[in-house]
């Protein structure tokens, strides 16, 4: 069950928090989820605050149940039943279950912007470099992001749209990674002669996969990072 609540937020917008609890082949995992709602959408009246806290509701019952079951084993009936609404109703939010997922991997934007927000500080390019290794690794090794970015990467190989929003969230994070990496170069801290986009991309897909690993082999993320950040910074010919 899904407990909801609305925390201190960014100006203009209220952040909906909660954490639910799932299991998985045997293993039980807490999943918490965030989500951000416009102030002024909140704020223009009781039946529009409404419409978004159903809308959430929505949301947060589809993601228990792709966490639980797999989106293709889910279906629509699932999610109202879970979410506590009828059929019809979820269709005022949604035509259907791609919808949902769609919406749920837009969000993944906001998940990303502390990580882009980070990169961008004016600190030098290794430690900078280096602090987002552990903080993205540890982040992607939550179980139910490994869950939710497999589920996810899984419908956007058969629907364009879902791939447009997933190669735009990587995008922008691979982008701003090739930027510390080229700050690093001109700095003198990094002595790769690899294209900066190029090495960022192998980067972030090396994080992906320890933390695949992490996750799939029960091994603790934190007993993995060493090694991942050595094998990073040898390749950029760290100082």
């Amino acid at each position: 069950m899904f407990r909801a609540q609305v925390d201190d937020a960014p100006p203009g917008r209220r952040v909906w928090r909660g954490s639910a609890v799932y299991n998985m082949n045997g293993r039980s995992f807490n999943y918490r989820f965030e989500m951000m709602t416009k102030k002024a959408e909140i704020t223009s009246g009781k039946r529009e605050a409404n419409v978004l806290r159903r809308r959430e509701q929505i949301l947060q019952a589809a993601l228990e149940c792709f966490l639980e079951h797999g989106y293709h084993q889910t279906g629509v009936r699932d999610i109202a039943k879970c979410a506590g609404v009828s059929l019809g109703n979820l269709y005022n939010h949604f035509p259907g279950k791609h919808d949902v997922l769609a919406e749920i991997a837009a969000m993944e934007r906001s998940d990303l912007a502390p990580f882009i927000r980070d990169l961008g500080r004016d600190r030098p390019a290794k430690r900078t470099l280096e602090k987002f290794l552990k903080a993205y690794a540890r982040y992607l090794a939550q179980p139910e992001n490994v869950i939710l970015s497999i589920e996810i990467a899984s419908e956007a190989l058969r629907k364009p749209d879902i791939a447009a929003l997933f190669l735009a969230n990587r995008e922008e994070l691979v982008g701003t990674v090739a930027q510390v990496i080229e700050r690093g170069v001109s700095a003198g801290e990094f002595a790769t002669r690899l294209d900066a986009r190029e090495a960022a991309q192998l980067i972030v897909e090396l994080i992906e996969g320890t933390a695949y690993r992490s996750v799939l082999s029960e091994v603790r993320i934190a007993k993995l990072i060493g090694g991942l950040n050595s094998f990073v910074m040898s390749g950029l010919g760290a100082e």
